[in-house]
């Protein structure tokens, strides 16, 4: 046997497969110490330098943070009477983005649950108005036997559930609504609005904002501050346990000044007509009533009005969506006779003394103004202007003293001015000046002030345009001697829990700086207009002395050489009547304004309204259906029929407006 040796190139070959071998051991621990290294970088990295911003990643794939809706504040009259509250119900709702084919789902739901055509168009709207991913509801108000039809097949719907939901209620549906207002689904431009201010967070998870009325101006406090809950969810976004929470802070209560009671009364006596009258505590600013008429149900709104309802609102010639208390503008008609006096008496114009002979016609530049179906009153001082309601003494008055001294006594008033008072959507009205002529139109005829236009001013007509609020403001300050106090409808917010109410204060008093027997001698023509003059049959016997003056505006303008007759005129063109009082006239305690739109002579329709109001206010007379009756027809007579207390009348809520859970 013989031994072989390897060669010498064998050898080298072993050699050369050694370093080969210890080579690629080499790389390799330089890989897997360059591996481990920029494995402890990364852990680094990760542990250390965003470990603060991961574990927030991690625990918000961990748990959810949720809102908690705040329960809207209730709204009260001076009394305590609810004017606006919640009640829980069930609602169906439908997510759209979870839904493969929602014209078929929306049909197969039909089939266990009534979705009328109105709720498929109001949820169409809502789709449109809403991202796609939100909750929308197809169905509200759902009884307990809908609840359990479809609980019994939710199985077949996904994207569908039932939620228990916080609705709002007007009680008394169309009784004060502008001045309550209503809530409804928060829009894109008010969602733009809340995304751009502080509030934001605020109103996560709320669908519903104050849209007009006291919902609207004090949505602030009515909405509360929502609540938060952090919640550990599993997975598949399952909730498993509560962390953490802040229960929501509910809306504060807000109580009126408004009395509904005295609010229902006038109301009621309107009947069918149109207008608008508002009523003011003279020592206070406090608005008692707040009344335009026609009126609408504002639970329309709460869902979502539909189509057919917004219709018969939007377009009626009513216009029952108007507030004429304060967005609607009158000529103030011969109401403005007391306020032409005072500017005479304070300007030095006019002494209460001097006598203007009143031949039934006043003429200036070739045009005859006329008066009282051109009947003279003859003589007459400034008191017997007032209460014989002489038109030739105040077209002379304002041609002496002019369109701008008018205007600037006229101004302080308030009159064609923002009072104030605290309701969204006030209107300023016209009192003219020749600034003003000039600021409204564009021609230079157009521009410029003709005398003649001076002398309509006079008795309340020409360019004048004031609201019911301006003017019962401008009487409430006459009736307070010159000072002035701007009107308020709420009194004061409440604590839902405690019940404590905090006062709002009212604005300081602003004293015009009028001469007391300048308003002596205003204040004697007016209680004379009551005790012998246009309005004494209407407040003939009552035991409190009232002062006021009646009333007759124009609607649209007659020529001077045609004569008025209300059968040769449509509805709508017929004179307005009008009122402005205040009683007790020495020591008041109640100032109103009051329009009847087309309703002819101020003393026959305007001035019944008002001698009920004061009858109401300052004796607790409420008066009786008959008396009601005589109120709508214009019966100039003292009160008819059974008198009874105000403290006896109970109100009605509208028919029930309840969910299934009940509770409101």
């Amino acid at each position: 046997m013989s031994l072989h040796l390897p060669s010498l190139s064998e050898l080298r070959n072993t050699e050369f497969e050694i370093f080969k071998f210890q080579t690629r051991v080499v790389v390799l621990q330089g890989v897997v110490l360059l591996c481990f290294a920029l494995l402890g970088m990364r852990l680094f990295y990760l542990q250390v330098i965003r470990h603060d911003d991961l574990l927030a990643q991690a625990e918000n794939n961990r748990t959810a943070i949720l809102p908690t809706v705040p329960n809207r504040g209730t709204i009260l009259d001076r009394n305590g009477v609810v004017l606006a509250n919640n009640y829980s119900a069930y609602t169906l709702e439908i997510t759209p983005a979870r839904v493969k084919d929602l014209e078929a789902t929306i049909d197969s739901l039909s089939n266990i649950i009534d979705i009328p055509l109105r709720d498929r168009r109001r949820f169409k709207r809502m789709r449109e108005e809403s991202k796609n991913f939100d909750s929308l509801p197809i169905r509200s108000r759902l009884t307990d036997e809908e609840v359990a039809k479809f609980s019994a097949q939710r199985y077949r719907f996904p994207g569908v559930e039932i939620k228990a939901r916080l609705f709002r209620n007007y009680p008394f549906g169309h009784l004060a609504s502008h001045v309550v207002g209503y809530i409804g689904r928060i829009n894109q431009k008010e969602k733009e609005q809340i995304e751009d201010s502080d509030d934001e967070g605020n109103y996560r998870g709320t669908q519903y904002i104050g849209k007009l009325g006291v919902e609207q101006r004090y949505e602030r406090e009515l909405h509360g501050i929502t609540g938060v809950q952090e919640v550990e969810t599993s997975a598949g976004g399952k909730a498993v346990r509560r962390l953490t929470s802040r229960p929501a802070t509910p809306g504060q209560n807000v109580v009126l000044s408004l009395d509904i009671k005295l609010q229902k009364m006038v109301e009621d006596l309107y009947g069918d007509r149109r207008g608008a009258l508002v009523a003011l505590d003279p020592r206070t600013g406090e608005v008692l009533a707040f009344v335009s008429k026609p009126t609408f149900d504002p639970n329309l709104f709460v869902d979502g009005i539909d189509s057919e309802s917004w219709k018969a609102l939007s377009e009626s010639i009513d216009k029952p969506l108007l507030n004429r208390a304060m967005r609607g503008t009158y000529p103030p008609g011969s109401t403005y006779k007391p306020f032409m006096a005072l500017a005479a008496l304070e300007t030095g114009k006019r002494s209460a003394s001097d006598i203007v002979n009143d031949t039934g016609s006043w003429s200036y530049g070739g045009h005859t103004f006329r008066s009282h179906g051109d009947a003279g009153l003859g003589p007459v001082d400034m008191v017997r202007s007032i209460v014989l309601s002489s038109n030739v003494y105040y077209y002379s008055l304002a041609n002496t003293m002019g369109v701008d001294a008018i205007h600037d006594f006229m101004k302080p008033l308030g009159f064609g001015q923002i009072t104030g008072i605290d309701l969204p959507g006030e209107l300023k009205g016209i009192l003219p000046s020749t600034q003003w002529k000039k600021n409204s139109y564009k021609r230079p005829e157009q521009q410029r002030w003709y005398g003649g236009e001076t002398i309509s001013l006079g008795i309340g007509q020409g360019y004048n345009a004031f609201t019911m609020l301006q003017l019962a403001n401008a009487t409430s300050t006459l009736a307070n001697g010159g000072k002035q106090l701007k009107p308020r409808l709420v009194m004061a917010t409440q604590d839902p829990i405690a019940r404590v109410d905090r006062s709002v204060a009212g604005a300081e008093p602003l004293d015009l700086g009028f001469k007391p027997e300048h308003v002596a001698v205003i204040r004697q023509g007016l209680v004379g207009v009551a005790k012998e003059g246009t309005s004494a049959r209407v407040f003939a016997g009552t035991p409190y002395q009232s002062a006021g003056k009646t009333g007759t505006a124009q609607a649209v303008t007659i020529g001077q050489k045609d004569k008025y007759n209300a059968s040769k005129l449509d509805e709508h063109q017929r004179d307005h009547a009008l009122y402005m009082a205040f009683a007790p006239a020495e020591n008041p305690q109640i100032a109103l304004a009051i329009v009847v739109e087309n309703a002819g002579f101020g003393a026959a329709q305007a001035a019944p309204i008002a001698r009920r109001v004061f009858d109401y206010w300052l004796l607790g007379d409420y008066p009786s259906l008959q008396d009601i009756e005589a109120s709508q027809k214009g019966l100039a007579s003292s009160p008819v029929g059974v008198r009874r207390r105000k403290e006896d009348i109970q109100l009605t809520p509208s028919e029930g407006v309840t969910g299934a859970m009940g509770n409101r």
